[in-house]
């Protein structure tokens, strides 16, 4: 019977499990810059089959919350080095999650104040910047402008150079994030996407801007090195729902599918207090798409056990579990207990909550310690 902890090697990818450390936003880079705490974060979970990087802004007006580590200068390639180097030397695999925002950005985020940018004008979401006090904080996102057709195509430009830089600092590949109300996904809504040049209007259309920076990827990486994150019927971020979701995605699959990517992986946005999505869609998607399918969906060890066994996905995303749990891996093939997360400190802070999260045996020391001190007192 097929195990989430047997290797898994199909379609270019090559993991000791098919356990998937998914992407998390942790806003802990400073000047956003990544640095040695980021890097023995990831060092920590590197038993994990495959990291997915938290989201990586691949330019200023892609970013959208404070002390995230962007790719897109050479003091950011420079502080990912060390995050790569780190998971390699446990002979973990990782791929960079290259990020824009879109709309859900604030002018305290951007260069000079500038409005966040979209495919319109339709305001949403909610950002990371500093308050009328300035002091960071959670704020609606400011009142966007529409991309231009020319803007748009220097996107997809800086998706691509974010794809060298990806490749430049060790990353083994790169995940486009096309997911959970960002850029590509207010592309893909017709109810926030009212163009009328060639990125609006039809579903080709809507759809032409994520697979332009897929095929500019897949150029300079090569397929096997490009994955991609979709969510199928999200609605975070103030995102409507729409008529011709279902079949938008399909077409993706289709397309996708064509050029052999390292996988797609979806997300569920149920475990984030969202409508699911329905398990028929799941099942319907997987008939579309043959390739690599990870999704994500606030798994536990059983689920992820039954729906790679059933063949409904080939790898189980795990999310906070990994937060409080670096040696999530070791604690669930050996049957040891979870430690639980902290939401308090998911988001910016120190290394509270971070990267002093024990592994299990460390933890039993720990106690076996603490008891030999307390029967020699």
């Amino acid at each position: 019977m097929t195990s989430i902890f047997d290797k898994y090697e199909h379609g270019g990818l090559r993991l000791r499990n098919r356990i998937v450390m998914a992407p998390m936003t942790r806003s802990r880079a400073s000047n956003d810059i990544p640095d040695e705490m980021g890097a023995l974060y990831y060092r920590q979970r590197a038993s994990a089959g495959l990291i997915i990087s938290e989201g990586t802004p691949i330019s200023r007006e892609g970013q959208g919350y404070l002390y995230n580590p962007g790719i897109f200068g050479p003091d950011q390639v420079a502080g990912w080095k060390k995050a790569t180097r780190a998971v390699h030397e446990r002979g973990g695999t990782f791929f960079a999650q290259i990020w824009h925002v879109g709309r859900v950005s604030h002018t305290s985020v951007q260069i000079a104040g500038a409005a966040p940018v979209g495919p319109s004008d339709s305001q949403g979401g909610m950002a990371f910047g500093y308050d009328d006090q300035g002091r960071p904080n959670m704020l609606p996102a400011s009142k966007p402008r529409a991309l231009e057709t020319e803007e748009v195509e220097r996107v997809v430009r800086d998706f691509r150079q974010a794809a060298v830089n990806a490749r430049e600092a060790g990353f083994d590949g790169v995940e486009i994030h096309a997911a959970n109300g960002y850029l590509f996904e207010q592309f893909l809504n017709p109810g926030v996407n009212d163009r009328t040049d060639r990125y609006g209007g039809s579903r080709e259309n809507r759809c032409r801007l994520v697979m332009e920076v897929v095929d500019e990827c897949v150029a300079v990486l090569g397929a096997a090195r490009v994955g991609i994150r979709l969510s199928p019927h999200g609605t975070l971020f103030d995102m409507p729902e729409y008529e011709d979701n279902a079949e938008t995605y399909l077409h993706l699959g289709r397309e996708i599918a064509k050029r052999g990517l390292a996988y797609v992986h979806l997300h569920d946005q149920g475990g984030q207090g969202m409508p699911p999505m329905p398990m028929e869609y799941l099942k319907q998607f997987r008939e579309t798409y043959d390739g690599n399918l990870l999704l994500a969906g606030n798994f536990d060890q059983a689920r992820a056990e039954e729906m790679v066994g059933e063949g409904l996905i080939d790898l189980p995303v795990f999310g906070r579990l990994y937060t409080s749990n670096p040696d999530l891996v070791e604690r669930m093939e050996n049957g040891w207990p979870l430690a639980d997360y902290d939401p308090d400190t998911f988001y910016g802070g120190d290394a509270r909550g971070y990267v002093d999260f024990p592994t299990y045996p460390e933890e039993q020391a720990r106690k076996m310690r603490e008891a030999m001190i307390a029967e020699q007192s």
